[in-house]
Order: C-alpha cells, then sequence, then structure tokens
C-alpha cells in the first residue's frame, strides 16, 4: 500500500494537535491544582458563651488563655465585635448565611435550621474541602459539607455523643479534648489536593461549666473582685427587672454549682470509673465546704458568685489548651502559613455584671462578643481594629478570604478592607442593629430590638414589659441609668429612631417595621 506525502503529513499534524491539546489540558489541571493548594485554608473555631471579658487579649488579668492571645497578637482583635442575636442556635445560623434571624428563619433555639444558601455551599463550588466538627445545635444535619461530626444538641461534657455523617457514637473522654483529636484527626485524612474550610464548633463554654479533670479547681486560690453592678436594683429598666438570669436567685447550686450533686443525674450521668471518682472527691469537699458556711442572703449570692467564676474560667481554660494542640498541630504540619485561624464565640456572657449570668440581652456584654484572626502575609501582626464588626460579616469574610464571589443576598461584608491601615480610611458602618427574640423562657428576656453607635444605644423591648430605652455609653458605660425619659435628649432619640428605622429597612425586618409604627408612645 503507498501512502502519500500529503496523508503523513494529515497524520502527523493530528498526533502533535492531540499531543498539543492534551499537553494543554495537563497544564490546565497542574494549574488548578497548584492554584488550590495556595488559596488559604480557613480554620474558623466557634465557642460558646465565652465572655469577652475574661479572654487576656481582652483586658482580663486573671484568665488563663495564652492560645486565643496567640491568635490575636500573631494578627488580628476586633475590639468591636458584635451579634445580632444573642443566643446560640440564632448565632451560628447567622454564621452560615451571613444574614439576620428574621431571614434565614432561625430565631430562637432549639428550633430547625431549614436548608438555604450557606457559605460551605459556596465554598465547595470553589473546589474547597468544607468540614464541622464539635457542637452545631441547629436542629437538623449539616448542609453543604464534605464531612461533618457533630454533638447531638447541646451535647455533653463527658463521653459525648457525635453524629458522624448521620451515624451517631457515643466517644469516650471530655468533650473539648475529643473535638481536638476528631479535628486532627479529619484534618490528617482530608483530601491534601483542595484547599479545606474547617470549623470547630466547642461545647465549652456553655452551663454547666464542667472542666477536664486536670483543671478542677484551677482557680480555687482566686478571689474574684465582685462586679459593682452585682446588686443592680435595675431602677428604670422594667425589662430587666423582669429577667430570671440572676446568680442569687436562677442559678442553680445543685446543677449549676455541682453541691450535692447526685451520682447518677445531672450533671454527673455521663462521667464514669475514674472520672466519677474525681468529680466526687472535688465537689464533695466543695459541699462539706459550703455546708460548714451556713450561708444566706448577700453571703451566699457572693459565695455563689466565686463558685460560678472558678467552675467557669476552669472550663474555659479546658478549651484553651485544645485551641493551643490545635495550633500546634499546625505549626507541625506545614499548615500555618497558610491557615486563616478565626477565634470568636456566639454571643458575649454575663460574668456577675448586673447580678446575671447566660447572654440575650442587647446590653453590653451580651452584645459583645470575642473576635481575632490570624492570617499570615494579609494581616499585621498585633493589628487592632476599632470598626464595628457583625456577625453577619463572619460568612462574607470567608468567602473573600476564598477568593469566592459573595451572594447578593448576604447582608453582611467582608472585613479584609479593614486590614488596609487598620481601616483607618476605609468607609464602614457607623451603627449595629440588633434584634432578639426567645421569650418567656428559659430566662424571661423581653424580645427587643434597637441601634448601638459609638456613643449612644436606643432598645425599644416590645414583649410582656414594654419601653424605650437610651443609655450614653460614654457617660454610663455600666448602662445604668436609662435616659429615655429625659426632655433634654428628645433631639438625639428623634436622630436615634430615624438611624433605627433606616436599619430596619435596610435589613427587611419587616416584624420590627409593624412593632416601630406602633411604639411610638411606649412607657419608659
Amino acid at each position: 500500500m503507498i501512502i502519500s506525502s500529503k496523508a503523513i503529513m494529515k497524520n502527523l499534524y493530528c498526533c502533535f494537535f492531540c499531543m498539543f491539546i492534551l499537553s494543554y489540558i495537563n497544564f490546565s489541571y497542574s494549574q488548578t491544582n497548584q492554584s488550590s493548594a495556595n488559596r488559604p485554608n480557613i480554620l474558623f473555631i466557634i465557642s460558646d458563651d465565652h465572655a469577652y471579658q475574661e479572654i487576656g487579649v481582652y483586658g482580663s488579668k486573671i484568665a488563663k488563655t495564652p492560645n486565643i492571645d496567640r491568635i490575636a497578637k500573631e494578627g488580628a482583635i476586633f475590639r468591636n465585635s458584635f451579634v445580632t442575636n444573642s443566643i446560640c442556635g440564632p448565632s451560628r445560623a447567622t454564621l452560615l448565611t451571613g444574614k439576620y434571624s428574621h431571614l434565614n428563619g432561625y430565631k430562637a433555639n432549639e428550633g430547625k435550621f431549614v436548608d438555604q444558601p450557606t457559605f460551605p455551599k459556596v465554598l465547595q463550588q470553589s473546589n474547597y474541602q468544607t468540614a464541622w466538627i464539635g457542637k452545631m445545635h441547629l436542629g437538623s444535619l449539616p448542609k453543604g459539607f464534605d464531612y461533618f461530626n457533630i454533638l447531638p444538641g447541646q451535647g455533653m461534657y463527658y463521653n459525648p455523643d457525635f453524629i458522624e455523617n448521620g451515624d451517631t457514637t457515643r466517644i469516650e473522654g471530655y468533650v473539648t479534648n475529643v473535638i481536638t483529636k476528631l479535628t486532627t484527626d479529619w484534618l490528617d485524612k482530608r483530601d491534601k489536593t483542595k484547599p479545606f474550610c474547617l470549623v470547630v464548633g466547642e461545647k465549652a463554654t456553655h452551663r454547666e461549666w464542667l472542666p477536664d479533670i486536670q483543671d478542677l479547681g484551677a482557680f480555687d486560690n482566686v478571689e474574684f473582685p465582685l462586679p459593682s453592678t452585682f446588686f443592680d436594683d435595675y431602677k428604670g429598666r422594667i425589662a430587666a427587672a423582669n429577667n430570671d438570669m440572676t446568680i442569687d436567685k436562677t442559678m442553680l447550686l445543685k446543677g449549676d454549682l455541682k453541691i450535692h450533686n447526685d451520682n447518677t443525674t445531672g450533671v454527673y450521668r455521663r462521667l464514669t470509673g475514674n472520672q466519677k471518682k474525681a468529680y466526687e472527691d472535688y465537689y464533695g469537699k466543695i459541699s462539706k465546704e459550703f455546708d460548714e458556711k451556713n450561708l444566706s442572703g448577700e453571703s451566699l449570692a457572693k459565695w455563689k458568685y466565686q463558685r460560678y467564676m472558678r467552675d467557669y474560667l476552669s472550663t474555659a481554660k479546658s478549651l484553651d489548651r485544645n485551641i493551643g494542640h490545635i495550633l500546634d498541630y499546625l505549626d507541625n504540619k506545614g499548615l500555618a502559613k497558610n491557615t486563616v485561624v478565626i477565634y470568636v464565640s456566639d454571643q458575649g456572657f454575663y460574668m456577675g455584671e448586673h447580678g446575671w449570668f447566660d447572654k440575650r440581652w442587647m446590653y453590653e456584654e451580651s452584645l459583645r462578643t470575642p473576635f481575632v484572626m490570624r492570617y499570615p502575609g494579609v494581616i499585621k501582626p498585633g493589628t487592632f481594629i476599632d470598626k464595628f464588626a457583625v456577625n453577619i460579616d463572619w460568612a462574607p469574610t470567608i468567602l473573600d478570604i476564598a477568593g469566592a464571589k459573595v451572594p447578593q443576598d448576604m447582608q453582611g461584608v467582608s472585613l479584609l478592607p479593614l486590614f488596609n491601615s487598620n481601616g483607618k480610611n476605609t468607609a464602614w458602618r457607623n451603627e449595629v442593629y440588633y434584634h432578639y427574640y426567645e421569650y418567656p423562657r428559659p430566662h424571661r428576656v423581653s424580645p427587643h430590638f434597637g441601634i448601638r453607635t459609638d456613643r449612644y444605644k436606643l432598645i425599644c423591648f416590645y414583649g410582656e414589659k414594654k419601653a424605650w430605652e437610651l443609655f450614653d455609653l460614654q457617660k454610663d458605660p455600666r448602662e445604668l441609668n436609662n435616659l429615655y425619659d429625659k426632655t433634654e435628649n428628645a433631639k438625639t432619640i428623634a436622630q436615634l429612631k430615624e438611624r433605627l428605622l433606616r436599619q430596619i429597612k435596610k435589613y427587611n425586618d419587616d416584624e420590627a417595621l409593624q412593632i416601630f409604627e406602633k411604639s411610638q408612645s411606649l412607657p419608659t
């Protein structure tokens, strides 16, 4: 068979063309993998009820949080970080969606988070591997995650159950230690051709404040100074006076403070073997001391405060140590330089201020939340951000870090522009809008909404106790003096109401809009 020179040349051209196409495909695939590998990993740690005022870099002289402090010192600390609804589940729903509670549908705890657009789904489309490990507390299984291993509901401090991609297993050990082990195990086995975004949901420091055994009694030699507002009389604040969250009357000796706790029920019901012995020995001694003191009235309230602080900070110490283990893992595996680390709490918490524990209020200790962030090569170590950051910003920030497009219906904005000259020349929000719903149980905190500016806070309570409140945060940082009924503040109130109305409309809060229009003559 004779083959013409033209046919030979045609075949050669086809071979060269095919080789070119294959080379291009391989090059493109290699470039895609390389760009994916170079995009930063994201580690987002969200704790539960961790008060900003009990963290070293936020000013605590007693709390032991060297690892959280390390994230801030190697990156940035947000000194004005706030939440939109100060309660556990709704805060996590806001993290996922970048939206206020009235739009994501999760207004109060113990509901069910409905499947909807979330930041992890966007990340999956951007070739990120996504995972959530630990507490989620949204009443439904996670969507948009390649892997999840979560606590059912609130979870247990000792020998907790975990739901791994739908299957429930009990794991022996202390919950914070277990979460750390699950975290590092997943990081070991992840798909290393992709960047990852991992949310670590910590149970600590949630009520009933059970420390790891090695931290029992860590603060027993500390006498905590009583907050100046501990015996607040709530004068001029009728919603606050109607509360059910005081250390004095609401905090339980048995359930919360482990005094004469039953060995088979309550907080001990998951303890086994050496765990139970350690708890019985420690709290048995405390119970005996309590009986000998025979306290009542203010003396009892002060004693309960000391026990609360010791258990709470011991639990936080266990949490911080585990955060250190995760940071060490990143260092040892060569991941630290290309991993963004963010630490937040789901909201603030009361450490005896106004006589309270828990959260929910728009008052400062509850509204504020810790937020520290390390981003090597982008955030200069030791950066302080004073602009207002809100938890609707968390999802857009994560997406911006990943180079993914932020959906238009997310109500927050990326915080990355604030790292240009510490945000000094960046146009930014001048107020924070807030709306809380859950009532009457468990703590009888009246539903309310309002705004916080750099100086003022205006709140509308619309539940059983209806009232407006105004505070001058410069002159009254502890929020003791409601100025709403002072005639000299009429102009300031009118201006703040105009700003509040703009925020209500901006965030499409139709329920608040209806209430606002009906509440212009509420009593003080």
